[in-house]
């Protein structure tokens, strides 16, 4: 059982302190209970600190008033050990005579100058709770907006490293997050992808944004394309090679609706819009299908397909291609054939009708030397010996 004493002592009057607290309450977003359990916490420190004091402190503020009241708090006994931190029972009834032995008492102080202490203590953990709650609510809007485009204006580009004003707060965009074809310069306007929010080591949140990964393009869709927005068409996956070229693959369940078309606009006026944010960036957009066949057919565009031999347990894939457009499906580097394959989820592997007509030739070649009868073999070999 717990009981408070109302013994009379010296409180200290912090009726401007709620009122402070409450404005911030207004203006920074900063809960005024918060920080009465902060100054009351951090009062109890400063009282030991301040007075060398061994007891068991309990320090309250009026959320009203703001005075503020400080507690020796006591456990009754019959034979007191330690008289920091126990009271007799004899004792503790004259304070309060429903006290009983296993009770707390708690015996109001009246320390000097603690006024000036609590003063400077509150001052201190309002500035500082203030800057903590701050980066609290700044880490949650920004954990929020995770995965939306930002627009900021580049405050530095150098050591590779551009850094973005978002008004609030700062974003980094490391080398691998931009595009290599794209050069940053102080002041530029930019739009980019928020792609990580981490609490720093002060708890400050730090931001990573990106205009090189493939979700800052699918992001551009959604904007520019209000079927996307709405649902009425999906995008399915993105592959990307970030400054030269990208693959969409969209899809639609209306019959009704071209997802193709309805991507590219009219006259290729709204993936015009995407390719001008992205300087020049070449995509294609392509129509998703549940036959992996027709679907690999479509990623290798603008090669053309001949036929696609699907191996479903290795997720696996042989295209074969006319003689003229096996450079065209591999594209340069390689660039094609792995976007491809990025957006398909299979392995591709790409043979010319020549090439394939030889591998089939050769196999037919080993099948049939497999395929040799034992006796003729026999009578090879002992022809061979004679």
């Amino acid at each position: 059982m717990k009981k408070k004493t109302k013994m009379i002592a010296p409180s200290i009057d912090n009726t401007e302190l709620i009122l402070a607290l409450q404005e911030l309450e207004k203006e920074k977003g900063v809960k005024k209970e918060y920080l009465l359990e902060s100054i009351e916490t951090a009062l109890v420190t400063a009282y030991k600190r301040n007075f060398d004091s061994e007891e068991n402190v309990k320090v309250t503020m009026d959320n009203q008033t703001g005075e503020v009241h400080i507690f020796a708090v006591k456990d009754v006994v019959e034979l007191v050990e330690n008289p920091n931190l126990e009271i007799l029972l004899t004792d503790a009834k004259n304070i309060d005579s429903k006290l009983q032995v296993g009770d707390k008492a708690e015996i109001e102080l009246a320390p000097k100058n603690f006024g000036r202490i609590a003063a400077q203590t509150a001052k201190q953990v309002i500035v500082q709770k203030i800057r903590e709650e701050s980066r609290n609510i700044l880490f949650e809007e920004f954990s929020e907006r995770k995965g939306e485009i930002v627009t900021g204006i580049v405050q530095k580009a150098d050591n590779n490293i551009v850094v973005l004003d978002l008004g609030k707060l700062e974003a980094v965009m490391p080398t691998k997050e931009q595009i290599p074809t794209e050069k940053y310069h102080v002041n530029d306007k930019i739009r980019a992808y928020i792609l990580q929010v981490e609490k720093g080591l002060k708890g400050s949140p730090q931001v990573t944004a990106s205009r090189a990964c493939s979700d800052f393009v699918r992001k551009l869709f959604e904007l520019e394309i209000p079927e996307i927005y709405e649902g009425v068409i999906e995008i399915k996956s993105v592959s990307r090679d970030a400054g030269s070229r990208s693959k969409v693959a969209v899809y639609s369940p209306n019959e009704n609706i071209d997802p193709v078309g309805s991507c590219v606009g009219q006259k290729g006026i709204r993936i015009q819009n995407i390719i001008n944010e992205l300087n020049g960036e070449k995509i294609d957009v392509i129509e998703w299908n549940e036959d992996p066949s027709i679907f690999i057919s479509a990623a290798l565009l603008p090669a053309q397909v001949m036929a696609v031999d699907i191996h479903e347990e290795e997720r696996f894939a042989q295209v074969i291609v006319p003689d003229d457009q096996l450079s065209l499906a591999i594209g340069k580097s390689g660039q094609n054939v792995r976007l491809s394959a990025k957006l398909t989820g299979w392995k591709i592997d790409i043979k010319s009708e020549t090439q394939f007509r030889e591998m089939l030739a050769k196999s037919q070649e080993e099948q049939q030397e497999t395929d040799i009868p034992q006796e003729v073999v026999e009578q090879e070999e002992n022809t061979q010996e004679e």
